[in-house]
């Protein structure tokens, strides 16, 4: 796979996303170079010198007041990296792991952090040659840097620590040798250089955000098919309803259900000689909800994509006025705004989602459904406790909804005396995904069901496409069988992306 080039400071979201889903390997535009090296260059002049800087001639944290002579300082970086490998639980997954190297890169590119060009060239050759660091998913409190993840990640760059090669966990100094590379001994400052920064928890970030944008695009294909299911009014769908409100995320969502329920003969067949007036909110609200969802995942990326293309180590080496300067920059706070505002999202779009199932399993909701749309109610129970399931995920959602930003606890001695808690602010994304996943998937079984029990009448043909995509896997559900797996299964579908392909209408994106 070729390398994707990047310039520090301009990388956009789309890169990222493509660095995230294909694993795409990275390397600097070499413009950045010069700036790269003459930092290196003032930070091995600041180590020869008498005069004190932070983490270059000086203990870390509370310790930050003891002096280490010029000739400790490359022990005193070592010793730094394997004092914090104190991460516990389970593995990063590799491709977040090799995003957070991607992250890392750029952070050094941006010539600030005083690190050799060597070091950047030995992470872009272990990401090129699959060198994937093993790096424990808990231990950061999101200030200081993602202290215990990332020196975990560089313990690999030492020759150090575990690292995956060709799917096989090992030592990470026999997976640099097997793939053709050399560790390195760190000089001054560059261990702090690692650790210190915010990729862990912006990596989490950006993957809770490009999973949840597809779940959101997911969630309006999904509730289309669910409108047609209780044969609900498209009528609030009409555009000049959402331009009178002016919200993006609500005028686009809108206009994706318009395309993708046009041409639908379920919808046609109760224009008129409607009993009702109005559909619940959970139908009738979709695009104000799902849309408002929308917009606060796009503020989101935009803090993201301003993070991925920060430095955010300490101390700094700057360039106006010409000093090397102790900074705060390693504070995670704005990325653990945005995974609080992304989670936000992904709970609301879960709860009106849960809200169609509930509405599709009840006849005196259903419009004429069968109970639990089930043929044979009574004797089969149907999709009754399927609904239940996702009343639980939604529940989980809600409580992992809260924010995390707020949490802070004082470290170190107090010298770290307010954090971020962006860590698990963004890894609870993972979950809440998965979560939101599950309900969608169980979303279209149910409205999948519901369309077919209208035909003859038959959904629009994007939908129909949708619907057929879905029972290449799992048949409709004519008597009670062992359920679990087509959940799974379900959740895949939406997961993976297959739904949106088979639909064959653009949605929006988080770019445009």
């Amino acid at each position: 796979m070729s390398a994707l080039t990047l310039v520090p400071g301009q990388v956009s979201l789309a890169q990222l996303a493509e660095i995230y889903w294909n694993e795409t390997p990275v390397v600097l535009d070499h413009s950045c170079r010069p700036a790269v090296e003459a930092a290196a260059a003032r930070i091995a002049e600041a180590a020869a010198g008498d005069q004190p800087v932070y983490g270059v001639n000086t203990g870390f944290g509370k310790l930050a007041s003891l002096k280490i002579a010029a000739r400790d300082t490359s022990a005193l970086q070592r010793n730094l990296i394997l004092s914090h490998c104190c991460g516990v639980g389970p593995a990063v997954p590799r491709r977040l792991a090799r995003l957070m190297m991607a992250l890392k890169l750029l952070s050094f590119g941006r010539g600030a952090s005083g690190v050799r060009w060597a070091l950047v060239d030995l992470l872009q050759q272990m990401l090129a040659r699959g060198v994937t660091p093993v790096i424990p998913a808990q231990g950061s409190v999101g200030a200081s840097g993602d202290l215990a993840p990332l020196a975990h990640m560089t313990a690999v760059v030492i020759g150090e620590g575990e690292a995956e090669l060709n799917g096989t966990v090992m030592p990470g100094a026999h997976a640099l040798k097997m793939a053709g590379l050399e560790p390195v001994q760190l000089g001054p400052k560059e261990g702090l250089a690692f650790i210190n920064g915010t990729q862990f928890s912006t990596a989490y970030a950006l993957a809770g955000l490009f999973e949840g944008w597809c779940a959101a695009q997911n969630a309006l294909v999904v509730s289309a098919v669910s409108t047609d299911a209780i044969m609900g009014s498209t009528a609030p769908l009409q555009p000049e309803i959402h331009a009178l409100r002016g919200h993006r995320g609500q005028i686009e969502a809108a206009s994706a259900m318009r395309a993708v329920l046009q041409g639908s003969e379920i919808r046609e067949s109760h224009r008129e000689g409607d009993s009702r007036v109005q559909d619940p909110y959970c139908i009738r609200c979709q695009p104000q909800v799902t849309g408002a969802a929308m917009d606060v995942i796009r503020q989101a990326a935009a803090t993201l994509q301003t993070e991925a293309n920060a430095a955010t180590d300490n101390p700094l080496v700057l360039s106006d006025p010409d000093m090397i300067v102790s900074g705060g920059n390693f504070h995670a706070e704005p990325v653990g705004f945005a995974a609080d505002m992304i989670a936000l999202a992904l709970s609301e779009i879960g709860a009106i989602a849960q809200r169609r199932i509930a509405l599709m399993v009840d006849p005196t909701l259903s419009f004429d459904l069968p109970p639990f749309l089930t043929p044979d109610p009574g004797l089969n129970s149907g999709f009754m406790i399927a609904e239940v399931t996702t009343a639980a995920l939604m529940s989980e959602n809600k409580h992992l909804a809260n924010p995390c930003v707020t949490d802070s606890t004082p470290t170190s001695a107090n010298q770290e005396d307010h954090v971020s808690m962006a860590a698990h602010g963004a890894r609870r994304l993972t979950r809440m995904v998965e979560n939101l996943n599950y309900i969608l998937g169980i979303e279209l079984l149910c409205a999948a069901q519901g369309v077919e029990f209208r035909a003859p009448l038959v959904t629009s043909a994007p939908l129909q496409r949708v619907i057929a995509r879905l029972r290449a896997d799992i048949p409709p559900l004519a008597e009670d069988r062992y359920l679990a797996p087509e959940l799974q299964q379900a959740k895949d579908l939406v997961a993976s992306g297959a739904i949106l392909e088979a639909l064959g209408v653009p949605l929006p994106e988080v770019t445009a």
